[in-house]
């Protein structure tokens, strides 16, 4: 696909932050790396929060109800280009602030790969926050309930399972066994494709700490009856995320027990999982959620024996969570958007019209300077049928005939005398006109080996990657484009 961009190096938080008076052995926790990419907990001023969201912008919102979620979190970005969760508390969750920063720098302790951690909180007035790592690529429910591309695969819901279970085992070790409010909207994918448990579940979120979803059909049993949240509570919680993974909908508990006791629990699966599950995987994650459902909280497995469960079910373990999410990967996803220019957005939207547009209009000027292979035979009748393919292509191709064009410009590939990665190109996007995505990317490969610092070559085959559903290569390619048009630019 040629050269691909540069990916950003060094440590993702280095020596941003002041550090506050924690302890090294208050971030000992089970991975080093963490520790050595992450800075001790830290207070930050309104003032710097509010710059980094700008102003707190309706436009960084990224809470699941926007400005009317009772308390909303904003993407934020720190002078020094790193990005953050912010949480805003609304007036009365907190009235208490030692209660609130002693809760806060609890919850900063903790320090570990499944978690998105907590880094920072702001307490002046009556105002309260929280700062978080920012994970660019959106929620379990997202990719669960809402998806685009591709349906998440089994192995890619065992290893969210897997990972879930181990984070409540680590806050479960750490003294935080209680979890708010656990569901698939709680669950963010970082950079690599890994899941990770937000950090602000394990905060209270109003003064009496009853956070519970008010939707009643999905709300533990004991804390109907009791309204308090405790460790089993939250074991009923993963269950229903189970029931989430398994059906790839926000099934009611009592409705998915009901065919599980009836022995119909394959109706309970997602019918995009057809096929690439065996029954007595289907059956054992089944088998794991209906005991993390018990009605009695005592029969419920504990966050230790669910890790153990689920890793004898993991597969594909050696494939990178990105590759098995489809989605881009390294710290590049966590800067600003990728500036395209209209060809590039053009492709990125997978708007053919506006991409047909934009050929005819350059015409041939980027054929320029391209060497053109002319045999003895160019000026004999041969040569002279050749150029008229090429013509009569180029007249349908402004018409909109593609069918014809990829036939006329066939010919004159194939008559050899002449090479021209333009053909190539109109070639390329009438066979995306006529939904034949692979001999489009040929097409559009076969131009950058003729031009390879042609950015319309890598632009066309990030369309055609588009097409074929491959969207992590086709927004590295994307990429290739943009930089190639912005170095060919810089030099005119």
């Amino acid at each position: 696909m040629g050269a691909r961009c540069s990916k950003l190096s060094g440590c993702w938080w280095e020596s941003q932050f002041k550090p506050t008076d924690l302890e090294s052995s208050d971030l000992e926790n089970g991975n080093k790396n963490d520790q050595d990419s992450l800075p001790g907990f830290s207070e930050f001023t309104f003032e710097q929060l509010r710059v980094a969201t700008s102003g707190f912008s309706v436009d960084n919102i990224v809470s699941e109800h926007g400005e009317k979620a009772p308390n909303v979190v904003y993407k934020g970005k720190l002078s020094n280009d790193r990005f953050i969760a912010v949480k805003r508390f609304n007036k009365s969750a907190w009235p208490d602030s030692r209660q609130f920063l002693e809760e806060a720098r609890s919850v900063g302790h903790l320090r570990n790969e499944r978690l998105a951690n907590l880094i920072g909180c702001c307490c002046e007035g009556d105002e309260r926050l929280l700062v978080a790592e920012f994970m660019p690529n959106e929620t379990l429910a997202k990719h669960l309930f809402h998806w685009e591309t591709q349906p998440m695969k089994w192995a890619m819901r065992l290893r969210v399972a897997l990972y879930l279970a181990e984070a409540l085992d680590y806050c479960s070790g750490k003294g935080r066994a209680l979890y708010h409010d656990l569901n698939a909207y709680r669950v963010l994918f970082d950079q690599d494709g890994n899941p990770r448990l937000s950090c602000f579940g394990l905060m209270k979120n109003s003064r009496d700490g009853k956070s519970y979803s008010t939707n009643l059909a999905f709300t533990p049993p004991e804390y109907m009856r009791t309204g308090k949240v405790t460790p089993e509570s939250v074991v009923y919680s993963f269950g229903t995320l189970l029931l989430d993974l398994l059906s790839g909908k926000h099934i009611p508990p009592s409705h998915a027990l009901d065919l599980i006791r009836g022995k119909n629990f394959l109706m309970l699966m997602d019918s995009c999982l057809e096929g690439h599950f065996s029954n007595d995987d289907g059956t054992e994650l089944v088998r794991l959620a209906s005991r993390c459902l018990q009605y009695e909280a005592r029969e419920r497995p504990n966050a230790k024996s669910l890790v153990t469960a689920l890793t004898s079910l993991q597969k594909e373990t050696e494939v990178p969570s990105h590759e098995l999410m489809g989605i881009a990967h390294g710290t590049a996803s966590l800067t600003e958007p990728l500036s395209l220019t209209p060809f590039g957005e053009a492709c990125s939207r997978m708007d053919l019209t506006a991409i047909h547009e934009i050929l005819e209009k350059v015409g041939y000027k980027d054929d320029e300077g391209v060497a053109n292979e002319l045999s003895f035979q160019m000026w004999t009748n041969q040569m002279q049928e050749t150029l008229n393919s090429k013509k009569h292509g180029d007249t349908a191709f402004r018409a909109k005939e593609f069918a014809t064009a990829i036939d006329c410009y066939t010919q004159f590939i194939d008559g050899g005398t002449m090479v021209s990665p333009t053909v190539f190109a109109r070639r390329c996007l009438s066979y995306l006109m006529n939904d034949m995505p692979q001999e489009a990317l040929g097409d559009a490969m076969q131009a950058q080996v003729i031009s390879p610092e042609w950015s319309t070559a890598f632009y066309l085959q990030a369309a055609a990657l588009f097409s074929l559903g491959m969207d992590t290569d086709a927004q590295e390619t994307l990429k290739d484009g943009t930089t190639l048009e912005a170095k060919k630019n810089s030099k005119s």
